[in-house]
């Protein structure tokens, strides 16, 4: 799996794994599963924040849940020592939408995410996936994924 190419390709390139903001860590490895934490979106160091529906569109939203995508990867090749092959499947996704009451449309944003796994894993990115409407994310972050990986033994 060359993911290196296909980010490129993409006209992407792997940010650097965000250090945990709290007492938890990225990844937990534990029966040839990855839970990876929460990861938010980051655009030039910062975090994307805003509340869909009401200060940020859906297309923003969507590009928030893509950068989580991305800091997911990261979180991923970090564990993983850059060896991609270990990466059996993107089991599922976990999408925190952050969401103005009359804001109905998280499946959509979620799809930021969700397009990319499978972009960059084929059809080992396809994954199940929540997408929920929340009233506030750490940081005021607009978006939040976390994600469950199936790996290969080292």
């Amino acid at each position: 799996m060359d993911i290196a190419a296909k980010l490129a390709d993409l006209g992407l390139e792997l940010p650097k794994p965000a250090a945990p903001v709290a007492a938890y860590v990225p990844v937990v490895e534990a029966g040839g599963l990855m839970h990876i934490s929460g990861q938010l979106p980051f655009r030039d160091g910062q975090v994307v924040t805003g509340r869909l529906g009401a200060d940020t569109d859906e297309a923003s939203g969507y590009d928030a849940a893509r950068r989580c995508a991305l800091m997911l990867v990261a979180q991923i090749g970090k564990a993983l020592d850059g060896d991609w092959s270990r990466v059996e499947k993107i089991v599922k996704l976990g999408v925190f939408v952050n969401s103005d009451p009359a804001f109905t449309q998280q499946p959509k944003v979620a799809n930021g995410a969700s397009e990319l796994m499978e972009s960059l894993f084929g059809e080992a990115g396809r994954h199940a996936r929540s997408a929920v409407g929340v009233s506030v994310l750490p940081l005021g972050a607009a978006v939040e994924v976390d994600a469950i990986v199936a790996v290969k033994p080292a």
